[in-house]
């Protein structure tokens, strides 16, 4: 049996971990800290605008297990806020369990707080890889899922500040890159100033300390839209990873979602200011708790690699999230994530690798986003199913639709229906 070591237990190493397993891998998932998802458990957007074709595309090819776990874990499903359709919110208080129920059932080996800070490598191959602790993971086949935000240093560098966010840096330290330690050179993503990095794109207000008629909208509606008076706007669109929310309704409003906290759709904004507006007189940050300030940078420490996820220099390194790219988002992780499992077990039994076909939504973004990478212009900008560019080009491209019979149909002639659902080692 092939041996997979996933390292980094976000939404794409989660995927990775599943893909691998139905693929027959023996996987195995290390995490940095206590808990899985990272960003997930304070993200919760799913399905708006092209997310909902690319997640249907992925049901179809037999890697739809995430999907169907965040439809059933939702609050609310099918709502609209600026610029953004039919999207579902799921709840981060209840997320994390559902996702270590499901790696469970597939007889995936979660182990927590294991920091990998060294590899051992044998003619361009990873031998093993070992942690702070010196415990020794051996396999065939890595994943490298380890994400691009932080660690601290990068934060206090490019950003506003260490804001103290669920990353949690300063307990279980910063994130290091497999790929790094494999001796790779990474890439580093820009604004559009030419600045390196990117700012998480929003925060997390405790729900309870915001008015009654705010909490009374975000439980009945699940989106809450509140003008902000004159003199008191901040403009941090600019900054943000998520430049399918840079929108000039997100910089004129306060807008919420409800994921459990409530979600503010801006990157940071000054505490003080905000209790101006009504409504908010005694809001509180959860997340980051220092969210007046700022927020995590993100977009460090990019794999190159190829449409299959393979990173180019190491013989049996695969990569997938943040790592594989410019990509933002969970949808766009747990589709990288997904490949990169497969295609590990596929290269660790000596079957040719696959690439997903630029038919699809999901294989033309993976080929769209590393060709745009290769591009000055390209590593200035950030790329989603759900939004700015790589939207625009879903519907100039007629990609982009909510009718799930076209989605099957799309799949079936390209060949690809329950690709991702066949096991293809036998014990």
């Amino acid at each position: 049996m092939v041996r997979v070591v996933v390292v980094g237990g976000g939404w794409a190493g989660c995927a990775a971990a599943i893909s691998a397993r139905k693929a027959g891998g023996d996987v195995i998932l290390l995490e940095r800290t206590d808990m899985l998802l990272g960003t997930g458990l304070v993200g919760g957007i799913m399905r708006n605008n092209g997310r909902f074709t690319a997640a249907e595309e992925m049901i179809a090819m037999g890697g739809g297990d995430l999907f169907t776990l965040c439809d059933n874990s939702s609050r609310h499903k099918n709502i609209e806020f600026p610029g953004h359709k039919h999207a579902s919110l799921y709840d981060i208080a209840v997320i994390h369990g559902s996702v270590m129920n499901l790696l469970d059932e597939y007889g995936i080996k979660v182990l927590f707080k294991k920091r990998i800070s060294k590899v051992a490598m044998k003619n361009e191959s990873i031998i093993n890889v070992q942690d702070e602790d010196g415990n020794i993971f051996k396999g065939d086949v890595f994943i490298d899922a380890t994400g691009t935000a932080g660690p601290m240093n990068n934060c206090m560098k490019y950003g506003n500040g260490c804001a103290m966010c669920i990353l949690r840096c300063p307990s279980y330290g910063g994130r290091v890159s497999l790929a790094g330690l494999a001796g790779v050179t990474e890439l580093v993503g820009r604004r559009p100033d030419g600045s390196y990095g990117a700012m998480s794109g929003s925060c997390k207000l405790y729900k309870e300390s915001l008015s009654q008629e705010i909490q009374y909208k975000l439980n009945k509606k699940g989106v809450a839209v509140i003008p902000i008076p004159e003199g008191l706007i901040e403009d941090h669109l600019g900054v943000k990873a998520c430049q399918q929310y840079a929108l000039k309704e997100f910089k004129d409003n306060i807008i919420l979602l409800d994921t459990g906290h409530a979600k503010l759709m801006a990157p940071y904004y000054d505490i003080e200011i905000l209790r101006k507006i009504p409504g908010f007189e005694n809001a509180r940050y959860e997340d980051p708790y220092a969210g007046g300030k700022g927020n995590s940078m993100r977009y460090f420490a990019m794999s190159p690699r190829d449409n299959c996820m393979r990173v180019e220099g190491v013989t049996n390194l695969f990569c997938c999230g943040e790592k594989a790219g410019l990509l933002v988002g969970h949808t766009e992780a747990i589709v990288t994530g997904t490949l990169a499992g497969h295609n590990s077990v596929r290269f660790g039994i000596g079957q040719e690798v696959v690439e997903i076909s630029t038919s699809l939504a999901v294989g033309d973004a993976i080929d769209y986003v590393n060709k745009a990478m290769t591009t000055e212009e390209g590593m200035g900008k950030k790329y989603t199913f759900s939004g700015s560019v790589y939207f625009e080009r879903m519907k100039k491209l007629c990609l982009y639709t909510t009718d799930v019979s076209e989605v099957m149909r799309r799949v079936e002639r390209a060949k690809a229906l329950n690709i991702f659902s066949n096991r293809i080692v036998r014990d």
